[in-house]
């Protein structure tokens, strides 16, 4: 199944990491937290420092699958009042600067009460390039996935280890932009070491699809990345992230961004980056 439109720059994203047999960096930050000029600071640094794409959590009030520091962190700025509409305007305020996708992770609840057609051209406006949506899952997804790719954006849904063949195959078909594969089950978190069959369930996963696989929860060190190279284009890094801005929430913009940026490039292997 091919894209009706999708994000010409994901493609191109992930086209170049699989030829080269490396695995990108997925970098993932709650926008909002713990304001929104951090959130435009921070982007600018994972760029900087290394990542292939950026992923933004929209805050929402019962995240699916998200650890406590995330929960904490899309709490804080739901305390704030951080509201869809002001993230597109920060997104958007960034695209002249810009060379790596974004793309937006958030409940379908919050697509549903902005209004799909307008949340899609205005996600599409602000540039990004596509939408992470942990709980909309097939069949009911492809009605709404073809409304997102005639948008010109991307679809990435998740698969766990415990999903069952038939439905991974068709979560898969959904997905345009990559397929986000959970390294584990459970929420997200830092963990010490990757599953002892993760080689073996992306191998599986890799013979149902051609869509690019990035792999999430756990990751958080440069042998993780080493390890999923020639196995996933992606390792998608959020709690270590979160974890860091937390420890540095006082310091403000310039400090939050520039201690993430150091350490986006000591995951990519570019320190001093």
């Amino acid at each position: 199944m091919e894209s009706i439109a999708g994000s010409p720059l994901l493609g191109q994203t992930f086209a170049g990491l699989r030829a080269r047999h490396q695995s990108g960096l997925v970098a993932f930050i709650p926008a909002g937290y713990p304001d929104l000029q951090t959130t435009a600071a921070c982007i600018l640094a994972l760029q900087a420092g290394g990542a292939s794409v950026i992923e933004i959590g929209i805050p929402f009030s019962d995240p699916i699958a998200d650890g406590p520091i995330i929960q904490e962190a899309f709490a804080a700025a739901l305390a704030h009042k951080v509201k869809v509409s002001d993230v597109f305007k920060t997104v958007g305020s960034l695209r002249g600067q810009l060379t790596i996708p974004l793309v937006a992770m958030l409940s379908y609840s919050i697509v549903f009460r902005y209004g799909l057609q307008a949340f899609l051209s205005d996600a599409k406006a602000a540039g990004f390039s596509g939408l992470i949506i942990p709980d909309l899952p097939p069949p009911e997804a492809q009605a709404v996935c073809t409304k997102i790719w005639a948008a010109g954006l991307d679809t990435i849904l998740l698969i766990a280890p415990t999903t069952a063949l038939e439905r991974r195959k068709q979560i898969a078909d959904l997905c345009t932009g990559f397929v986000y594969y959970l390294s584990v089950s459970g929420i997200t978190g830092e963990r010490d070491q990757l599953p002892p069959n993760l080689a073996t369930n992306i191998a599986e996963l890799r013979a149902l699809t051609d869509r690019p696989i990035c792999v999430g929860f756990g990751i958080h060190k440069r042998q993780h990345l080493t390890q999923l190279a020639g196995l996933a284009e992606g390792a998608i890094v959020g709690s270590a992230y979160v974890r860091r801005m937390k420890e540095h929430l006082n310091d403000g913009p310039d400090r939050i961004s520039q201690i993430l940026r150091q350490y986006t490039s000591e995951l990519v292997g570019r320190p001093g980056a």
